[in-house]
């Protein structure tokens, strides 16, 4: 039996590590702390209560922190990051890489004959179609915003021809008056 197939075997009777009293409150997280109470049978390792990681559970030695596969996984953040990659590793993207870099990278570990963990065609997929999705709404919004915008430019231009009538008008009645103040001057004088 290879050291894989102890450490799967080995996992099989490894219990759930989950935190003490998970069970009885539904706010408490299941992820695994350690009990530090000063009366908690957890932290006595009694007998009957739930058991917590030790050193035995461990994988052995040869085979710890390889993938299920039995390779080394290397982190890429980038192209030149597929150059450390060998026959006995294999690639993970990191979690912090975008999608046009993940995609870069999907494309030359291709071309490479490379095998990554966690991409694949239907990875290539999915980011094209997310980015296809992106120009369109961006396309949508730079048309809207010009919509706007030639909008704006005809509102100001009939404000400003408004105001122009609005002068026009304002020059015509003071003209009027002038003339109306001419009449009764003379109307005055006679």
């Amino acid at each position: 039996m290879s050291n894989l197939d102890l450490r799967n075997q080995m996992n099989k009777k490894k219990p759930k590590f989950i935190r003490q009293d998970k069970h009885k409150k539904k706010r408490i997280k299941s992820n695994w702390r350690r009990p530090r109470g000063i009366d908690s049978k957890v932290r006595l390792q009694l007998k009957g209560y739930i058991v917590g990681p030790k050193v035995g559970y461990k994988a052995p030695a040869d085979v710890r922190g390889l993938s299920k596969a039995g390779l080394i996984e290397v982190k890429i953040n980038n192209v030149q990051d597929l150059k450390q990659l060998d026959e006995k590793s294999i690639g993970v993207v990191a979690a912090t890489v975008g999608m046009k870099k993940k995609l870069a990278i999907i494309e030359e570990a291709t071309k490479i004959n490379v095998k990554l963990a966690n991409a694949d065609d239907s990875t290539v997929k999915k980011i094209e179609e997310i980015m296809k999705n992106k120009k369109t709404v961006k396309d949508d919004r730079k048309k809207k915003q010009a919509e706007k915008e030639k909008a704006s430019k005809e509102l100001k231009k009939e404000v400003k021809e408004a105001a122009k009538e609005k002068k026009a008008d304002e020059k015509s009645d003071a003209e009027k008056k002038k003339e109306r103040d001419k009449e009764l001057i003379k109307k005055d004088a006679i």
